[in-house]
C-alpha cells in the first residue's frame, strides 16, 4: 500500500512539473532549460525542453533568445554533441534545429532582404549595416540586388548597390555566374567586375567563357581584368578546361564549393531569359555536388563541343547522383528526363570507359556498376577491352572490392565472347564461378544493396554466360576451372538446369557424373520431372562430345529407369536417348532388347 502511495505521489509531482513548464512563457522555459542543463539537473531540463517544443515556438524568436544567452546556447550545443543523457540530447537537438530554422528564415526573408537593399542608399552607417545583413543573406540577396540594378526608377541607388555587390562574398558566385547570361550589358559588366573583386577560382571558367565568346570587346576586356585579379595564369587556359576542372571539384565535393549552411536543401541557379531574372531550384543537399558537376560539364561542352572527357564525367556524376538514394531527381529535369543508364547506353564506349576508370580509381561501386551494365548492353569485344593509358578499366573491375561490380564485369566480358586471349581470363571464370553460389547470406562486404533477388540474378546470368561460352567452344576461357562450382550448382534449384548444360561441355568424368546424378535423383516435387528430363538431355550432349565416362552402377541405374513401365514417357525417352549416346558395348544394348521381348 505504501509503495502504491509513493508511486502516486511521484506521478503527481511529475504532472505538476510538466504543467508548470507548460504554463510558462517561451522565454521562461528557454532560460530554465539552459539553467537546469548547466547545473546537471537533466530531469528538469528535459521537462522544459519538452515545453519549448510543445509551444510550437517561432523560430526567429527562439533564435533571438539564443543570442541573448550565448553561453547557455553553447552549453546546449555541448550537451547535444556529448549526449550525457540520450533523451535530453534528442530533445536539445530538436530545439537547436528550430534555432537553425530561425537563422535561415532571418537570412532569406524577402521583405527583409528588399529593405536592406534599399538601406544601401541611406547613410554610410546604414550602408555598412545593410552590407553585413546582405552578406548574411548570401546567395538569396543577389536576385534582389540585380533586380534593383536593372530598375530604371532606382537609378540613384545603382552606385551603392554596385559597391555592395562583391561584399556579399563567395555565396554570391553561383547566382552571379548564372546571371552572366543576361542581355543587359551594363548589368553584365557589373557582375564581371564583382566576380573579379570576390576573387574566388570558381568564377574563372565563366569569366574565360566571356573572354572567348562575348560579342562585346568591352565586356571581354573587363572579363580579362577580373581574371587577372583572381589568377592571371588562367588567361592562357581555355574555358572548357577550366570548366572541366571545376566540374571535377564538384564531383569530389571540394569544401570551397559546398552549399550554404542552415537549410536542408541547396540551390541550383538558372537565368530565365524570358523573364530577365534569376530563378532557383531547391535540390536535395545529398546530390547537389553531383548536379553541379553535371551542369558544369554541360558548360564544358558549350565552350568546346569536342571536349569528350566531360561526357565521361557527366555520366559518372549522374550515376553518383542516383547512388545517394534520393528517390526523385530535381524538378528541372522534367518528368520525362531519362535516367543515367539510358544516357550511358547511348554514349560511346570511350566515354563509358572514362567513367569506369574514374569509378575504379575512386572505389565507387555504384558508378562502376552502372557503367559496366551499360557497357554490357552496347559494347563488343574490342570495345570492352578498351585501354585508357596503361590500364583497361573493365579488366581492373574484375578485382573490385564489391562483388556486384566484379560479377557484372565478368559477365560483360564473357558475354562479348572475346577471341583473343588475355591475362585476366582466369579472373573472369573465377568471378563467374563465384557468382553461381551466391545468396543473400554470403557476407556483407561491399554489399551495395545485395539481396536474395540480386544474388539469384547474378547466379543465373553467370550460368547463362558460361553456357554461351561453352556452346561457342570459346578457347579463351577455361571453364574447367569452374567445374567444382558447377557440380555444386546442380543441387541449386535456381540454376541446376543451366549448370547441367554447361557441365555437358566439360571433358571430365566428374562433370558427366554430376549430370547423371541430377538426372537419376528421385524427387517428389512434380516440377523436378522437368529438371530430370533436361539433365538427361545434357547427359546426351556430354556423351556425344566426350563419350562415356560413367561407372557401371550409374549406367545400370539408367538402364533400370528405362526398363520400368511406370517411368514417365518423356523421361523414359530422354533417358533412352542419353543411354544410346553413351555408345555402350553391344552387351548392354542386347540386354535392353531382350528384356522387352515377349517370347
Amino acid at each position: 500500500m505504501l509503495k502504491a502511495r509513493t508511486a502516486i505521489a511521484i506521478l503527481a509531482i511529475t504532472y505538476l512539473g510538466v504543467s508548470t513548464c507548460s504554463a510558462q512563457t517561451l522565454e521562461e522555459n528557454w532560460n530554465d532549460l539552459l539553467h537546469y542543463t548547466k547545473i546537471g539537473r537533466f530531469d528538469m531540463a528535459k521537462g522544459h525542453a519538452q515545453a519549448v517544443l510543445a509551444s510550437n515556438p517561432d523560430p526567429v524568436k527562439l533564435l533571438e533568445l539564443s543570442r541573448a544567452n550565448e553561453q547557455g546556447y553553447q552549453i546546449l550545443l555541448r550537451v547535444n554533441e556529448a549526449a550525457p543523457d540520450a533523451e535530453l540530447a534528442d530533445l536539445s537537438g530538436k530545439v537547436l534545429a528550430i534555432i537553425e530554422q530561425g537563422r535561415f528564415i532571418e537570412r532569406t526573408e524577402p521583405r527583409i532582404i528588399a529593405e536592406e537593399v534599399r538601406r544601401l542608399n541611406s547613410t554610410d552607417r546604414g550602408w555598412l549595416t545593410a552590407v553585413k545583413r546582405l552578406r548574411n543573406a548570401g546567395e538569396y540577396a543577389i536576385p534582389f540586388m540585380l533586380e534593383a540594378m536593372a530598375d530604371p526608377s532606382r537609378e540613384n541607388e545603382l552606385t551603392n548597390i554596385v559597391r555592395a555587390l562583391p561584399q556579399v562574398g563567395r555565396d554570391a558566385i553561383r547566382p552571379l555566374t548564372a546571371a552572366l547570361q543576361t542581355d543587359n550589358v551594363p548589368i553584365k559588366s557589373q557582375i564581371i567586375i564583382a566576380l573579379g573583386k570576390i576573387a574566388y577560382p570558381q568564377s574563372l571558367p565563366h569569366l574565360k567563357y566571356v573572354v572567348e565568346n562575348d560579342d562585346s570587346s568591352e565586356l571581354r576586356a573587363m572579363a580579362q581584368a577580373s581574371i587577372r585579379q583572381i589568377n592571371p595564369a588562367m588567361l592562357q587556359v581555355p574555358a572548357a578546361q577550366l570548366f572541366y576542372e571545376l566540374a571535377e571539384n564538384y564531383y569530389y565535393h571540394a569544401e570551397s564549393l559546398a552549399p550554404a549552411q542552415g537549410a536542408s536543401f541547396a540551390n541550383v541557379w538558372f537565368w530565365d531569359s524570358d523573364a530577365g531574372k534569376l530563378v532557383r531550384e531547391e535540390v536535395d543537399r545529398k546530390y547537389f555536388n553531383e548536379l553541379m558537376a553535371m551542369r558544369t560539364c554541360e558548360w564544358v561542352l558549350k565552350a568546346d563541343p569536342g571536349f569528350g572527357s566531360a561526357i565521361g564525367l557527366w555520366i559518372a556524376s549522374f550515376f553518383k547522383a542516383e547512388s545517394t538514394g534520393v528517390e526523385k531527381m530535381p524538378a528541372y529535369f522534367g518528368e520525362r528526363h531519362a535516367d543515367a543508364l539510358v544516357y550511358a547506353t547511348t554514349a560511346g564506349v570511350e566515354y563509358l570507359h572514362q567513367a569506369l576508370a574514374r569509378a575504379v580509381k575512386d572505389n565507387n561501386a555504384h558508378v562502376a556498376l552502372g557503367v559496366i551494365e551499360a557497357l554490357a548492353t552496347t559494347a563488343g569485344e574490342k570495345s570492352l577491352l578498351y585501354q585508357i593509358g596503361p590500364s583497361q578499366p573493365l579488366l581492373a573491375a574484375l578485382s573490385f572490392n564489391d562483388r556486384m561490380v566484379r560479377y557484372s564485369a565478368a559477365i560483360a566480358i564473357g558475354a562479348a565472347g572475346p577471341k583473343e586471349g588475355f591475362a585476366e581470363s582466369k579472373l573472369v571464370v573465377a568471378n563467374l564461378a563465384e557468382a553461381l553460389g551466391q545468396n543473400s547470406q554470403n557476407g556483407a562486404a561491399g554489399a551495395n544493396g545485395w539481396s536474395e533477388e540480386i544474388a539469384e540474378s547474378y547466379a543465373v546470368r553467370a550460368a547463362e554466360t558460361m553456357l554461351s561460352l561453352a556452346q561457342a567452344r570459346n578457347i579463351v576461357f577455361d571453364l574447367s576451372a569452374a567445374q567444382p562450382a558447377l557440380e555444386s550448382a546442380v543441387s541449386d534449384a535456381r540454376i541446376q538446369v543451366l549448370a547441367g548444360e554447361v557441365l555437358a561441355y566439360l571433358n571430365s568424368p566428374g562433370a558427366q557424373r554430376a549430370i547423371a546424378a541430377m538426372a537419376l535423383e528421385e524427387n517428389n516435387d512434380p516440377n523436378y520431372l522437368d529438371v530430370r528430363i533436361s539433365a538427361f538431355k545434357s547427359l546426351a550432349t556430354s556423351a556425344k562430345l566426350n563419350a562415356n565416362m560413367l561407372p557401371d552402377e550409374t549406367i545400370d541405374a539408367i538402364y533400370a529407369l528405362i526398363s520400368l513401365d511406370e517411368t514417365d514417357t518423356e523421361l523414359r525417352s530422354t533417358a533412352a536417348a542419353a543411354y544410346g549416346a553413351l555408345n555402350l558395348p553391344s552387351r548392354k544394348v542386347k540386354d535392353l532388347i531382350l528384356d522387352q521381348a515377349k517370347s
